[in-house]
């Protein structure tokens, strides 16, 4: 009596990933996602590795899970993966005060946001 599930959104040789609520801000986040858009996936875990941004850690776990989902869910080669795309979003911000001279306050925002990774399998040919 279910809802019917839905049809796959994406195509059959991608696969994704998502992390969410990450506590950094979409502009910090989409520096580290610039470092591996359109990058082997083995390059792109190398640079993470490397990478000295704080967040990369965090990025390379989602980069993992979906190289995962790729090779256990969709039976993709893992050898043939690219970062076909890797998008930030926003998510919630927390409001905060900080004491201030003359008994005024200063708002700090304390941004989260979202990460989404997508590979994709290409032929050797093609690569």
């Amino acid at each position: 009596m279910g809802k019917a599930s839905a049809p796959r959104a994406l195509p059959e040789n991608e696969a994704k990933a998502v992390a969410r609520n990450l506590r950094v801000s979409p502009q910090k986040l989409n520096l580290v996602a610039q470092l591996i858009r359109g990058k082997k996936v083995g390059t792109a875990l190398a640079d993470l590795e490397f990478s000295r941004k704080r967040i990369a850690t965090d990025v390379r776990k989602c980069l993992q899970s979906a190289i995962a989902n790729a090779e256990n869910n969709h039976d993709l080669d893992v050898d043939d993966l690219v970062v076909a795309q890797a998008f930030v979003g926003k998510a919630l911000v927390m409001k905060r005060f900080h004491a201030r001279a003359r008994g005024r306050g200063a708002r700090i925002m304390k941004p989260f946001s979202n990460i989404t990774i997508v590979v994709r399998e290409v032929q050797a040919a093609q690569a």
